[in-house]
C-alpha cells in the first residue's frame, strides 16, 4: 500500500534539486571543443578507425588515469571483450561476476564461450563480497598446477570482473590478495568509474587489464565507445592488434595473422572525447558537489539515505542512488512510479543477470544482497550541469 506521506515527501525534496521541468537520468553536456574538434576531423576526411584524435584521446586517458596503455575501442562491451580475451579467457572456463552488474558484463564473457560464475556484492560499496567469495572458493575449488578449477564442473575459473557500480571504488586490496590466493586473474569493470579512485590510484590499474565505457549516458562521452587499460606492454600490443582486425602492418597487403575485431573507435567519436576529457575535472567536481545538494535535501527523510563513497575512495558518482531502508523498501515501485509521472526520470538498479532469461541457468552463489538491494536502490537524476541549475 502506498505512503503519500513518505513518497510525497521525497517527491517535494528532489523537485527543490531538479525543478519542475523534466530532467533525464544523465545526459551529456557539450560546452567545450566538441563542434571544434569533430568539424577538424571532418575536414582532414579521416572520420573512421585512423585520424589523429584516436592517438590523442588514448594520451589523454593514459595521462589522466595513470595507466600506461590504452586502446580505444568501438564501445564499453567490445572493451570488456578483448580484455577477457587478453586476459586468457577461453571457451568452457568460468569466470567469477557480480550478479549485481550491468548485462553487457555476463555478455562479454559470454562472447568468449565461457560461463559466468554469478557472485554477491556486499552493502559497503556495492561491489564483490570478497569474504563471501573467499569462504566460497575455499569450499567449491581446488587448485592444480596454479590454477583454479571447480571440484563440481572440473572447470578452470579462469577470472574475476569487479563491478566498480555507480562510479564507487569495490574494496581492491581484499580483491588482489584472494587473486593471488586462488590464481584468479583480475579484470575491472571500469564502464561507470572514469574519474575514480582507490587509496589514490585510478580505478582500472589494479587488474591486469580494465574496460571503460563512454556511451552517451557516461561520465563523458564520445556518442559509443570504450577503452582498455593496462599496464602491461604485451597485453596492450595484443588488444590493440585485435581491435584492429589482427592486420599485420604492411603498406598495402591485406594480411591478417589471427581472429580480430573490428572494434577500432573511430576518428569522428575520438574528437568528441578529447573535448570531453578536456572537461572531466569540471565535470567530476560537479558530481561531487550534487551527492551533497542531494545528501542536504533528503537527509531529514525518515527511511532513506543517499549513497555515499566508501572509506578509502573518492568516487565520481556517476549515479546518485537513494538506498531505501528495509522497512521502506516496499515503496519503491510507488516511488518509481511518482517521481517518473512527475517529471524526475529514475530508474531502479539492474534487473540481477542471474535473474535474466539467458543467464539464470547459470552457477551463483547465495545472492541474498544483490536481490535486497535491488528491492532498495531508486537511481536519480545525475546530470553534473544539475549542481549549478538546481533551483
Amino acid at each position: 500500500m502506498r505512503d503519500n506521506i513518505f513518497i510525497d515527501k521525497v517527491l517535494k525534496n528532489l523537485k527543490k534539486v531538479t525543478g519542475s521541468n523534466f530532467v533525464a537520468l544523465h545526459e551529456p553536456n557539450f560546452s567545450g571543443n566538441e563542434k571544434k574538434y569533430i568539424n577538424e576531423a571532418i575536414d582532414s576526411t579521416f572520420v573512421s578507425s585512423v585520424g589523429k584524435f584516436v592517438n590523442k584521446f588514448e594520451e589523454l586517458l593514459v595521462n589522466f588515469t595513470g595507466a600506461k596503455f590504452a586502446i580505444a575501442t568501438v564501445n564499453g562491451t567490445a572493451a570488456l571483450h578483448i580484455s577477457l580475451l587478453v586476459a586468457g579467457v577461453k571457451e568452457n572456463d568460468e569466470v567469477l561476476v557480480p550478479s549485481f552488474t550491468f548485462v553487457a558484463t555476463a555478455n562479454a564473457i559470454n562472447y568468449c564461450r565461457a560461463d559466468c560464475h554469478f557472485i554477491d556484492v556486499n552493502y559497503n560499496d556495492l561491489g564483490i563480497d570478497v569474504p563471501k567469495l573467499r569462504e566460497y572458493l575455499s569450499k567449491i575449488s581446488i587448485q592444480i598446477n596454479s590454477e583454479c578449477f571447480n571440484k563440481s564442473t572440473k572447470k578452470r575459473i579462469k577470472a574475476i570482473v569487479p563491478m566498480h557500480s555507480f562510479g564507487h571504488s569495490v574494496d581492491i586490496d581484499s580483491l588482489l590478495l584472494l587473486c593471488i590466493d586462488f590464481n584468479l586473474t583480475l579484470v575491472e569493470d571500469c564502464a561507470e568509474s572514469l574519474g575514480s579512485y582507490y587509496k589514490g590510484k585510478h580505478t582500472g590499474t589494479y587488474g591486469l587489464v580494465s574496460a571503460l565505457s563512454f556511451n552517451g549516458n557516461k561520465i563523458i562521452t564520445t556518442g559509443g565507445g570504450g577503452a582498455i587499460l593496462t599496464n602491461n606492454e604485451e597485453i596492450a600490443a595484443l588488444a590493440k592488434h585485435l581491435t584492429t582486425t589482427a592486420k599485420v602492418v604492411h603498406a598495402w597487403e591485406y594480411i591478417h595473422d589471427m581472429v580480430g575485431y573490428n572494434y577500432r573507435m573511430p576518428n569522428l567519436n575520438a574528437a568528441l572525447g578529447c573535448a570531453q576529457l578536456e572537461q572531466l575535472d569540471k565535470i567530476i567536481n560537479n558530481k561531487r558537489t550534487l551527492y551533497n545538494i542531494y545528501e542536504d535535501a533528503l537527509s531529514g527523510i525518515e527511511g532513506l539515505s543517499v549513497f555515499e563513497e566508501p572509506a578509502n575512495t573518492k568516487s565520481n558518482y556517476w549515479l546518485q542512488a537513494l538506498v531505501l531502508e528495509n522497512d521502506y523498501k516496499k515503496y519503491q515501485r510507488d516511488l518509481l512510479i511518482a517521481l517518473n509521472s512527475n517529471n524526475i526520470m529514475c530508474r531502479p538498479p539492474w534487473m540481477p543477470i542471474s535473474l535474466l532469461k539467458p543467464y539464470k541457468n547459470y552457477i551463483s552463489t547465495n545472492l541474498d544482497v544483490t536481490i535486497d538491494l535491488y528491492e532498495r536502490i531508486i537511481n536519480i537524476p545525475s546530470s553534473p550541469t544539475l549542481a549549478t541549475n538546481h533551483v
